[in-house]
């Protein structure tokens, strides 16, 4: 235990001093990202396996993205690349309704997060204080890339939220003739995200950060981000600029309106429609 508290106390004193020598450090990291489609379930109404696997298989593509962090001593931005075309789910056209992903800005000094969000054609501004990530460190290494990293762990319990969520969606389930996908019971996870003190800033991918390194994976269970290619004080910076789209909300106030859009979006049976015929 002492080893591990005099390894910490020293990674976190060099990332300190690292810090302090860096007033102008800059840096662009990108990142892969996928989705793990073991958990998502069909029931088994009419709809042959090799159809499944299938059909699995497109959404798993769909949901691979790359994304871009542009970072400094305390900001960072993170976007997805910008591509000609999305990745379809068919030759049917079907489609996905979800938020569109936009950019996220952190600030770990003033310990603010903005992010600007597209809600089925509603632009909001979400501001609010960075997510609390309370990690584990623990006693392992490895490399990606030419970057040792140090692994950091956290533990999500699930809440008493999700249970009733789960519950709800079981009995509207119950009582659709439509539905094919099978709802999942939720379960505790734990999220590990791999870090370089050797990129001393605070910063990673989509919401995480608060390690002392860049983090350079981070994995949740389901979704996984990988960073691919590194650039250290290009010649040419990116300007971080704070996102300033849209409606002013906070985290609560969003999830808020995203919950009143789906249930407005519901038939008689509690179901939300997916179109797959791409009109």
């Amino acid at each position: 235990m002492t080893k591990i508290i005099f390894q910490i106390s020293t990674i976190t004193l060099l990332f300190l001093s690292n810090l302090g020598q860096a007033q102008d450090f800059y840096g662009q990291a990108v990142y892969e990202t996928k989705v793990q489609m073991n958990d998502f379930k069909f029931t088994k109404q009419e709809m042959p396996e090799a159809v499944q696997a299938q059909l699995q298989e497109k959404m798993r593509k769909a949901f691979e993205k790359t994304f871009v962090l542009n970072f400094n001593k305390f900001e960072s931005i993170y976007f997805q690349e910008e591509k000609l075309e999305a990745p379809s789910l068919g030759s049917g056209g079907f489609k996905m309704m979800s938020a569109a992903e936009g950019k996220q800005y952190k600030n770990v000094k003033e310990k603010i997060a903005i992010s600007e969000e597209d809600l089925f054609g509603k632009e909001f501004l979400v501001q609010d204080s960075l997510p609390k990530w309370d990690w584990k460190l623990e006693n392992e290494t490895k490399k990606i890339g030419n970057y040792t990293c140090h692994k950091a762990t956290i533990l999500i319990p699930v809440s008493e939220e999700d249970l009733k969520d789960f519950e709800e969606s079981k009995k509207i389930q119950a009582n659709s003739k439509t539905t094919f996908i099978q709802i999942q019971e939720p379960k505790e996870k734990i999220i590990t995200a791999w870090y370089t003190p050797e990129i001393p800033v605070s910063q990673g991918p989509d919401e995480y950060w608060g390690l002392p390194g860049l983090i350079l994976e981070v994995n949740d269970g389901k979704k996984m981000a990988l960073c691919s290619k590194i650039i250290l004080n290009p010649k040419e910076k990116s300007e971080i600029k704070r996102p300033k789209k849209g409606k002013k909300v906070n985290q609560k106030e969003f999830e808020e309106i995203t919950k009143k859009q789906l249930e407005s979006m519901k038939d008689a049976n509690g179901m939300i429609h997916i179109n797959a015929s791409g009109r």
